[in-house]
């Protein structure tokens, strides 16, 4: 099977190239395929995607994905929104998985690394009803701004 796991995308009659938007497309669906991720992309590429959405745009598979693809490896980076409730280092771990696991079988290529940044957590509430909660956790209006760091 040339160009799967145990094949070369380099061989004696021929070059494979994959590009890197197939590679972060590959990469962007299998992260969407964890349970606990919300959405993909940092809070300008979501705001982006969802006037898209509004104009009848379709969602961009790479959003939140930056990948470097060499001849025989690549790396990659997420952005990503989880669910509340969900433990970010497992979330972290299995979407990492996920993602080396579909770009390797897929691609043939080594995935030497996966970074992961969680870009904000979503917060569910019943349709109609404000929680008073933006979704990074601060109160909106109403509360006292505090002074200075609490932590160090």
């Amino acid at each position: 099977m040339e160009g799967g796991p145990s094949g070369s995308l380099v061989t004696d009659k021929g070059t494979t190239t994959i590009e890197d938007v197939v590679v972060a497309k590959i990469a962007g669906i299998a992260a969407r395929e964890v349970s606990g991720v919300y959405d993909m992309g940092g809070g300008t590429a979501r705001a982006l995607s969802t006037m898209r959405g509004i104009v009848g745009g379709d969602k961009s598979l790479s959003q939140g994905v930056s990948v470097e693809v060499g001849q025989r490896q690549a790396a990659v980076d997420l952005d990503l929104v989880a669910e509340y409730g969900i433990a970010i280092p497992e979330l972290a771990g299995a979407v990492r998985r996920n993602v080396i696991n579909a770009i390797e079988r897929m691609c043939g290529l080594e995935v030497t690394e996966v970074n992961i940044r969680v870009d904000d957590v979503h917060l569910p509430t019943p349709a109609g009803e404000d929680s008073g909660m933006s979704a990074a956790g601060g109160e909106r209006s109403g509360g006292k701004a505090e002074q200075g760091p609490r932590v160090q």
